[in-house]
């Protein structure tokens, strides 16, 4: 018995660990997926050329691609602008002007970053600096050369030496609709006016959550946590130009827009540094293995759902007896209502624009921690059997409203449902035996 103690003892730390953690990187998905840790690589050329200066001849505007990297802030990569050549006092100039970052050292940051209140800012500093960080993590870099006229790239240029000063750099960070990638595509559009820039209507994926799913495909435990703590906002349709929230998408849809006139909006591509996974694979993208099957939340939720089913039956058959059954019922109810607390927070407390409505919340909510806790003593079982009728009729009606609404669920979810079913059913089979 001391044996199967420290058994449950330590599968309970990790059933813990591994619940919150796949809940917790969906919070870190809406951190950008650029470089967090930029914050003091300054800012490059500062010198702000007045309305009547001339343009500088040579200089070249480019977008610039990062592949994903193994981090989960860098799951979508990163975008960011070029600007090179001869500037306009016949001196070389090389900036990369970077919308991707933020200060973590800044007051209660973890707090404000998972209440959706980040502030991120735009830095320029020098290509080398730059580059740096994406060879030695192995990912490649992809360059766009705009077809920008002279004047256009100096308007670009002063448009982002103008937002990099400290009164303008700051924004507030939107995972989906204000990003490192949307910044970009947002300042292009305005240094190349009255000329329009007509983005390709094509829509890839239609959602933002299809988006995520394609790209996060080998990543399926941060894309379960992304799917938990996610809501219905991220389902609904969306343009081929909202599709440019991800750094990869835009890069595509950037080789086929063009200017009202017709003209190409990329005049060259070229691959700067190809990263470790192309080298492999061919490919731009995650610098991950995929994740084994026995590994992933599916099999982690099915695994669950068997011992959950034979505890139930087991509590069911001889009641709410032994360490072990108390033991499991506490642990999964408990892991439920800690995932449940971050899940409400992120509904009814955070600002983010994703995270609600999301009908999970029904499911995964403080209340879980009731079962958890009074399972332990006759005393508190009645409140236990209660909160399990609540949650039998909750996962009723949440299964026959599923298929009519918006909200897309993640496969390991509806494994964890029927765990929660059969413990519930399992604990009011007993009250009823009595």
């Amino acid at each position: 018995m001391r044996y199967m103690k420290g058994k449950l003892k330590y599968f309970s730390v990790i059933w813990l660990g591994a619940m919150l953690m796949a809940l917790l990187p969906a919070i870190s998905a809406f951190a950008e997926n650029g470089e967090p840790d930029d914050i003091a690589v300054g800012i490059a050329d500062m010198s702000i050329p007045s309305e009547s200066a001339t343009a500088g001849e040579g200089l070249t505007a480019s977008l610039i691609t990062c592949a994903p990297g193994p981090e989960v802030y860098e799951l979508f990569g990163h975008e960011a602008i070029r600007i090179k050549g001869i500037d306009r006092n016949g001196l070389p100039l090389d900036s990369v002007w970077n919308y991707g970052v933020f200060d973590f050292a800044s007051p209660n940051f973890i707090y404000r970053f998972v209440k959706g209140e980040t502030d991120y800012m735009l830095y320029g500093c020098p290509f080398s600096w730059f580059i740096s960080s994406y060879v030695e993590r192995g990912s490649g870099v992809t360059e766009q050369e705009l077809n920008f006229t002279q004047e256009e790239t100096e308007r670009l240029r002063k448009l982002l030496q103008i937002n990099a000063l400290p009164a303008h750099r700051t924004y507030r960070y939107s995972y989906i609709r204000d990003n490192c990638s949307t910044r970009v595509a947002q300042v292009v559009e305005e240094a190349v006016k009255p000329r329009r820039v007509i983005w390709p209507d094509t829509v890839n994926y239609g959602s933002f959550r299809k988006a995520m799913r394609d790209m996060h495909r080998d990543y399926p435990w941060y894309q379960f946590g992304i799917d938990l703590a996610l809501g219905s906002g991220i389902d609904r349709r969306i343009s081929s130009q909202e599709e440019l929230f991800a750094p990869l998408l835009m890069e595509e849809k950037a080789a086929g827009a063009r200017f009202g006139d017709g003209a190409p909006l990329v005049k060259s591509t070229e691959m700067i540094y190809p990263g470790a996974h192309y080298m492999t694979t061919g490919e731009m993208g995650n610098t991950l293995p995929p994740t084994p099957w026995w590994l992933s939340p599916r099999f982690a939720a099915y695994l669950v759902l068997m011992i959950s089913i034979a505890v139930a039956w087991m509590t069911w058959r001889g009641g709410l007896h032994g360490i072990l059954l108390r033991g499991w019922y506490s642990l999964y109810f408990g892991v439920s209502g800690l995932a449940g607390c971050l899940l409400w927070f992120l509904v009814f407390v955070s600002s983010h624009d994703a995270t609600s409505p999301n009908l999970l919340a029904l499911w995964l909510n403080p209340l879980q921690l009731v079962i958890a806790v009074c399972v332990w003593w006759r005393g508190g079982r009645p409140a236990a059997i209660a909160m399990a009728a609540v949650n039998v009729l909750v996962l009723a009606v949440l299964s026959l409203w599923w298929p009519w609404q918006s909200q897309s669920a993640n496969d390991a979810i509806f494994p964890l449902w029927l765990a929660t079913a059969a413990l519930c059913g399992g604990l009011c089979g007993a009250r009823s035996r009595q």
